[in-house]
């Protein structure tokens, strides 16, 4: 009896259910029908996830300069501030959390 595989791919071990010559069974311990190697595919969408983390490693995951102009301009007061942009964006944080809490 072959057991197929999440994979659909035959497993590679067989049992025996068939008599011995002397009327008593056999144990049921596997039989190698066909050695088969384990393998792995790897996908396109992986191999990239994969790149992207290779790069993230080198890449600090703070940019200093771009917060030390921030802090600069927050200090000098020339740093744009839109009030109802970050209206906009606290309404939408409280309604995602409000939805994932359901």
């Amino acid at each position: 009896m072959t057991i197929q595989s999440v994979s659909g791919k035959p497993n590679a071990i067989a049992f025996s259910s068939k008599s011995a010559p002397n009327g008593k069974t056999k144990d049921a311990k596997p039989q190698a029908v066909e050695k088969q190697k384990d393998n792995i595919d790897i996908t396109a969408v992986a191999k990239e996830i994969t790149k992207a983390f290779e790069s993230s490693k080198t890449t600090p995951a703070i940019n200093q300069e771009r917060v030390e102009a921030v802090k600069k301009a927050l200090a000098e007061g020339s740093y744009p501030i839109n009030a109802e942009k970050i209206a906009e964006k606290m309404i939408q944080m409280e309604r995602e959390q409000f939805n994932n809490s359901r």
